[in-house]
């Protein structure tokens, strides 16, 4: 399935489990209030961040209930200041009350994803060096992080398992070395890239020789991965992988590496904190 088609997919889905998740049977709270109450409510971002989430939340609303209108002040990938209104919901007050949470949880983890994104991307904006979210998402959540990702400024890696070669250690020794697990590649699937991850620069060397598209440096010395920039002339992809923080990230990029890996623009995400807030409410 094409990518675009695999997040639409994706979006319908994870809007339909949310609210199977939240809501079940019926949200019983929902109705103490009158069937034919009818309100506006803003949503309110409490500190600064990156938006992301939109087309999740306009689809969790149109399952729940077709009759809200969603207003928004801001798209995907915008910075949000702390205060700012960037959304404002209409009608049926049951319904946007039962749908608060769900689009709230959504929003926040999403819009924090991009934020941490976002934070990283500024950090080495004017070295060139390309930043790659990892596999480390949260469980369910692949396609819908890793688009969060990109509306940060940084770049997906593969997928998953099934779009790119990334042959590791065991890899390797299960198939006999390096050369071999590339060659194996290229016949199963031609039009695939082929990533191998080294732990020095011998097997560097092995990598290069087998022609591999791009080769990962994991937990390579700020001086080995110089010297494997200087050894690869433009061979391969350099992505340097392991050790990488807020602290290291500019000192690698230094280096000449063209992409860095890192797992935390994923795994380690720090919702936004976001509140739905009734501005008014009437009987229809």
């Amino acid at each position: 399935m094409h990518y675009y088609e695999a997040l639409a997919e994706d979006i319908r889905t994870s809007a339909a489990r949310l609210l199977a998740e939240d809501v079940g049977p019926g949200d019983i709270t929902a109705q103490l209030i009158p069937e034919r109450q009818w309100a506006t409510a803003q949503v309110i971002s409490r500190e600064d961040a990156v938006l992301c989430g939109v087309a999740w939340v306009d689809e969790l609303f149109r399952r729940l209930d077709a009759r809200v209108n969603l207003t928004w002040h801001a798209a995907d990938g915008n910075a949000l200041s702390a205060g700012e209104v960037f959304l404002e919901l209409e009608g049926p007050a049951r319904s946007l009350l039962t749908g608060e949470r769900a689009a709230l949880n959504l929003l926040q983890t999403l819009s924090g994803t991009a934020t941490r994104a976002r934070h990283y991307a500024e950090r080495v904006a004017d070295t060139g060096v390309r930043l790659l979210d990892t596999r480390k998402t949260l469980p369910g959540m692949r396609l819908a992080q890793k688009y969060a990702v990109t509306c940060g400024g940084c770049h997906n890696h593969r997928i998953g398992l099934y779009d790119a070669f990334l042959i590791k250690e065991n890899h390797i020794a299960a198939c006999g070395g390096i050369a071999a697990a590339v060659k194996e590649a290229r016949k199963i699937a031609r039009d695939l890239p082929v990533e191998v991850e080294v732990e020095n620069l011998e097997e560097l060397a092995q990598a290069l020789e087998a022609k591999a598209d791009t080769v990962m440096l994991d937990n390579f010395s700020l001086d080995d991965l110089r010297e494997a920039v200087r050894i690869t002339a433009k061979r391969a992809t350099l992505e340097a992988s392991g050790n990488v923080s807020e602290t290291t990230l500019e000192t690698i990029a230094a280096t000449g590496v063209d992409c860095i890996s890192i797992g935390a623009l994923t795994k380690d995400v720090q919702a936004i904190d976001l509140s739905m807030r009734v501005t008014h409410s009437d009987s229809r």
